[in-house]
């Protein structure tokens, strides 16, 4: 046990070292050629990188970014879940429901949306609706209905 220990702290400390010596390099280099070192460490230096920054930005949002611009619309089923989840930030509604959509099965994704939804009404939340806006029968079809929009949002495949 203490042998695999100070294994990995002797690997961690190598990776140090090695880290430490490639920042040497690079220092020396910035200071021996100037801007010109950008050429050793970097391949498309003359490329259009930089017109194209937030083209690469757009493409890469993050499904728990996208999920968050949902909840903030005005759109019925995300006006309902911030009603259903006050004491909870967007972001972390987001990330529960991202975690449930990586669920490989459609049908598992809708019982983790529900059981989310669920652990909610279990708290008391569910004191703050009339039946009109929610009620626990209507559940399912309220999931259903919330898994379709996020597909949508995720440009992912309906089952």
């Amino acid at each position: 046990m203490v042998k695999k220990n100070s294994t990995g702290c002797q690997e961690r400390l190598e990776n140090l070292l090695q880290a430490v010596e490639a920042a040497q390099k690079l220092q020396h280099d910035i200071i021996r050629y100037g801007l010109e070192a950008a050429y050793f460490y970097v391949e498309d230096v003359d490329g259009d990188w930089l017109e194209r920054w937030n083209e690469d930005e757009e493409e890469h949002h993050t499904s728990v970014e996208r999920i968050t611009d949902f909840l903030k619309s005005d759109d019925r089923v995300a006006i309902t879940l911030r009603k259903l989840f006050t004491d909870k930030s967007l972001t972390e509604i987001a990330s529960e429901l991202e975690k449930c959509l990586s669920l490989p099965k459609k049908a598992d994704q809708i019982f983790a949306i529900k059981d989310f939804l669920l652990y909610n009404f279990k708290s008391g939340e569910i004191n703050r609706f009339t039946s009109d806006e929610y009620d626990v029968i209507n559940l399912v079809d309220f999931t259903e209905e919330l898994l379709e929009k996020l597909m949508n949002i995720l440009g992912q495949k309906n089952y």
